[in-house]
């Protein structure tokens, strides 16, 4: 069985007090999601780490306030969640995949809430052929729906690690998770992911 983790959004204008759309309480997954990359790495799991790339006047920003503009410190990935040797996809057209088919860490841009508006991921996904998804990050009921939702219909086995999540609105956090496990996904936890070879 392939397994691909699939990191959401894990970037310090989320992660953090300071960050520009700060996610009350996502610092303290910080740990986690460090532990999840360090057990795909020693298990030569690819890693999927969708990111927010936006321009200064991106039309996202009529709906959140401005965040994760490119080439600023709130755009940049929490360290833990990053892999020395990482390749990134553009929501560029037209891209060669092949690079990308042995790549420990393939980064995601993207420019709007749902990571499959990058036309380039669902393409990635098919080179990659994962048989099951490891899914985490933020926000929990916004980007990680989106993956997770999206993920399902890929036909692989999709688990969510509840303890390295965060949302905005717990009963939007326990709808998706409900949601998400009746269309046939699994919730899990670190510590299950990691007990699994």
């Amino acid at each position: 069985m392939k397994t691909v983790f699939f990191d959401v959004d894990t970037q310090l204008d989320f992660l953090y007090p300071a960050g520009a759309l700060y996610v009350p309480g996502a610092e303290t997954i910080v740990e986690n999601l460090a532990k999840l990359t360090h057990h795909a790495a020693e298990h030569s799991y690819q890693i999927v780490s969708t990111a927010d790339a936006h321009s200064e006047n991106d039309a996202e920003f009529q709906v959140w306030k401005p965040h994760c503009v490119t080439g600023t410190t709130g755009q940049q990935k929490c360290a833990g969640t990053l892999l020395a040797q990482r390749q990134t996809l553009s929501s560029a057209s037209n891209q060669d995949l092949a690079p990308f088919r042995e790549a420990l860490q393939i980064v995601v841009e993207k420019q709007m809430l749902d990571c499959f508006t990058n036309a380039n991921l669902r393409p990635l996904l098919r080179l990659l052929a994962a048989d099951r998804y490891v899914v985490y990050g933020v926000v929990s009921e916004y980007c990680v729906r989106c993956a997770v939702l999206g993920l399902l219909e890929t036909g692989a086995r999709v688990e969510l690690v509840v303890n390295a999540i965060k949302c905005l609105n717990k009963a939007a956090e326990r709808a998706l998770i409900e949601q998400f496990c009746a269309r046939g996904g699994l919730a899990t936890t670190v510590s299950a992911v990691l007990e699994r070879q």
